[in-house]
């Protein structure tokens, strides 16, 4: 146990995790398969380039120079954009690669340097007009760009995007902005309450770790449509803390509080038996047309792209499963065809197999699997596959 005290540390996410089901937190602690996806990869790509633009080398380059940035910030986001895709195919799990999500990350990296832009004081400009020298007075604005961001005690830590200086209008420093970019929908409204928490995490943390700090102001920036929101309220650390006590792992799972919302976008269903013995029950509903099941197919044509299979539903707690009669066919194609083809070499004996099919669509009489979907053995884990 004492090994994994040592490596445990609490982030926001994984904060958030843990309060919306312990058991989702547990089983993203066990070293699974992960899987990529667009959304996150675009987002990781905007903010290499924002940390990239922040720390460019202008030496060389006239002050008065303007019209450079566009087309440095392109190269600089396609270079990650490029770096991003390939991480994203060598992730175990993941859907198709959407290239022409590249002109939706240009927009959201302007979005966010329009931000800056105003942050510095520089109020209605647009990229081909900002200078080499209003650059570098961006750059002098700006205390750290993407990093690490822990407690003294190392329990708590985080990644911070932006740390800037925060100007009056002669353009004093009066305090620092503690800024995390948001690459995600806007709130319709105020902030949601998580995103609140972990900002204000970032600001506390950056206020223990600087005693002589000045006035810090935590910001949320939505990039989709350069809106800047307030996270305010009290600190944070004492509840983090009392998280992290709450989490340290165990060989056991931690306790499964299914719900439609921790279970919706839930990546570890492979390996939790919890949430059919909810469904089953009625605690949670199965609706819309995209869904999650567990089955046993039956039989596959010569090539895997089309089959039929039976859903099975829970007997016990601990995963085990039988038949329920419910059975469909089911059309494969891209990533999920690809996927049931490795599992029917793996094992053709599938017939003797459960499999986990994430996000099914099930809007026609016959189910639709493609990209997006998971194909995945159905195997509950039951205990850590850590040591301790």
């Amino acid at each position: 146990m004492a090994g994994a005290q040592r490596t445990h540390s609490l982030s926001p996410s994984s904060w958030n995790n843990f309060e919306a089901c312990p058991r989702k937190f547990w089983l993203s602690r066990q070293r699974l398969p992960r899987k990529a996806g667009m959304a996150a990869s675009l987002g990781t790509a905007v903010h290499d380039s924002v940390e990239d633009l922040c720390n460019l080398d202008l030496t060389g380059k006239s002050d008065e120079e303007t019209g450079w940035l566009p087309t440095t910030a392109k190269s600089i986001l396609t270079r990650q954009w490029n770096d991003e895709r390939e991480k994203f195919f060598k992730t175990p799990r993941h859907p198709k690669w959407k290239e022409e999500e590249f002109a939706g990350a240009q927009k959201q990296l302007i979005g966010a340097l329009n931000i800056l832009f105003k942050k510095a004081g520089y109020k209605q400009v647009s990229l081909s007009s900002i200078s080499v020298a209003q650059w570098k007075d961006i750059q002098e604005m700006v205390l750290a760009a993407e990093g690490t961001l822990r407690s003294s005690c190392g329990r708590l830590m985080g990644r911070l995007d932006l740390l800037i200086a925060d100007r009056d209008e002669e353009g004093n420093t009066v305090g620092w902005i503690v800024a995390d970019l948001k690459t995600g929908r806007p709130p319709d409204g105020e902030i949601y309450e998580t995103v609140s928490r972990q900002l204000r995490l970032y600001r506390d943390l950056v206020m223990a770790n600087n005693p002589n700090h000045p006035k810090i102001t935590s910001e949320g920036w939505y990039t989709k449509n350069s809106s800047v929101y307030v996270a305010e309220g009290p600190n944070v650390i004492a509840d983090a803390m009392e998280a992290w006590e709450a989490s340290r792992l165990t060989p056991e799972p931690f306790e499964a509080t299914p719900s439609s919302e921790a279970c919706g976008f839930c990546e570890w269903k492979a390996w939790c038996p919890a949430w059919p013995v909810a469904r089953a029950s009625g605690k949670m509903e199965s609706y819309g047309t995209f869904r999650d099941y567990v089955v046993k197919i039956i039989n596959l044509d010569d090539d895997c792209s089309v089959g039929l299979v039976e859903i099975m539903g829970p007997e016990d707690d601990n995963g085990k499963m039988g038949p329920t009669g419910q059975r469909h066919g089911v059309v494969f194609a891209g990533y999920a065809l690809e996927n049931i083809r490795k599992l029917n070499d793996y094992a053709p004996d599938y017939e003797n197999e459960l499999y986990f099919f994430g996000s099914v669509n099930v809007g026609s009489k016959t189910w639709k699997m493609g990209d997006w979907c998971d194909v995945l053995p159905w195997n509950p884990l039951l205990r850590s596959t850590r040591d301790y």
